[in-house]
């Protein structure tokens, strides 16, 4: 789902990303301190310190969100588990592992282990901000004036605190793929000794919760007052947002499970594309284009001279340049040449090229034994191979 991004750097050797949707959520929760909070709490403070502190709030909310997922990442790496990276996005964050867990009890580690962390930041913000008010003066009397007297660092530790045990308590709904969906999993699946049924039980529980989330939303959306929720146009569609947000995850979350069972213990070498169009590296775009693109439901062509691979050409390669270039730029100009491509063997596994596709963002991959390219394997090709093997056309949503 996350591809692409604006890369932050590394933590604990782990690469943290920040996807395009990630500053529409920073935003809004700035805007909503800045002119909202903190204003109706504080009169006084101006529009700088307003601001200063919302800014400052959203910050160290989302380095909350990197912690709760940077727990998340380092149990399972330390239970074996590779970790890609980790991606901040609209509705917080997600830790890439790149594999299931090889058993119900490190499974349940490392589930827990997020919401965890966010409790326990949020007792410690709340304690903090508990501490430092009541050298402000602060009683607990009269609580809106007690809160309108708070200095700034009192104010942003006592909103970080709720906020952190809110979004560790709000993981544990028990609807897959929530953390709380995880353990639930984690529990069938200890139960059952099926990761499969597991699976399916935990995402129509995320499924259900989705579908809750949104006649909440929608209610909410009429004017209805709802306990808890309250009651509102945009507070309802932000809940029907995140609803089917939810409930489509839990279908992509099971899906995944199926796939990874319908592969199995299946080959590259039983998917791939023995049979493939080469082109010669001299040949223009223009050629390319008319003659090997146009008419045939190729989008990649291995670039060769004498059986010996150099590179690979995409449409992704020829829109990088502008159409009236196209009659004179070579094909060579525009691959990707042999030594920066990823390929994978015959004998790698089927499950092992479908997350390589996925983690490298590429359509297809080449598949090389002894130096040479014996052929290709691409999203599609495993697509239509699930589909077929399983006898499920859904299988076609599911992140490929």
């Amino acid at each position: 789902m996350f591809r692409g991004g604006i890369r932050l750097g590394r933590v604990f050797g782990i690469e943290v990303d920040i996807d395009a949707s990630w500053f529409l959520i920073f935003l809004l929760v700035t805007f909503n301190l800045a002119l909202g909070v903190f204003p109706a709490l504080h009169p006084g403070w101006g529009a700088i310190l307003n601001w200063g502190i919302g800014l400052l709030a959203s910050l160290l909310f989302f380095g909350s969100v990197l912690a709760h997922e940077l727990a998340h990442s380092l149990v399972a790496r330390r239970r074996g588990l590779p970790v890609d990276k980790i991606t901040l996005f609209l509705f917080g964050g997600v830790s890439n592992i790149e594999e299931e867990p090889p058993s119900p009890g490190t499974e349940f580690l490392i589930a827990f282990v997020g919401p965890l962390t966010s409790i326990i930041l949020g007792v410690i913000f709340l304690l903090l901000g508990v501490g430092l008010a009541r050298t402000e003066g602060f009683t607990g009397a009269n609580l809106g004036e007690s809160l309108g007297r708070l200095g700034p660092f009192s104010t942003l530790l006592l909103w970080l605190g709720p906020i952190n045990i809110l979004l560790g308590v709000f993981n544990l709904i028990p609807g897959f793929p929530l953390d709380g969906g995880r353990l639930l999993r984690s529990i069938l699946w200890a139960v059952t000794d099926d990761l499969k049924k597991a699976t399916q039980y935990a995402a129509f529980a995320g499924q259900a919760f989705g579908w809750l989330f949104i006649a909440i939303g929608v209610a909410m959306a009429l004017g209805i007052e709802v306990p808890f929720f309250g009651s509102g146009l945009i507070g309802g569609l932000w809940l029907v947002f995140i609803g089917w947000f939810l409930s489509s995850l839990a279908v992509q979350g099971y899906q995944q499970v199926v796939a990874e069972d319908v592969l199995g213990k299946v080959s590259v070498a039983e998917i791939m594309r023995q049979k493939f169009p080469a082109v010669r590296p001299d040949i223009s775009v223009e050629e390319l284009v008319n003659e090997h693109i146009m008419g045939s439901e190729n989008r990649a062509f291995p670039v060769m001279t004498d059986e010996k691979l150099l590179g690979l050409v995409t449409l992704d390669d020829i829109r990088k340049i502008p159409r009236n270039q196209w009659q004179k730029a070579r094909v060579e100009q525009i691959m990707t040449p042999r030594e920066k491509l990823i390929t994978v063997t015959p004998e790698n596994k089927a499950t092992e090229a479908l997350k390589t596709l996925a983690r490298e963002d590429v359509n297809q991959l080449p598949v090389v034994k002894d130096e040479k390219l014996v052929g290709l394997v691409s999203r599609r090709d495993i697509i239509l191979w699930l589909q077929v093997r399983s006898g499920r056309e859904d299988l076609a949503d599911y992140g490929l």
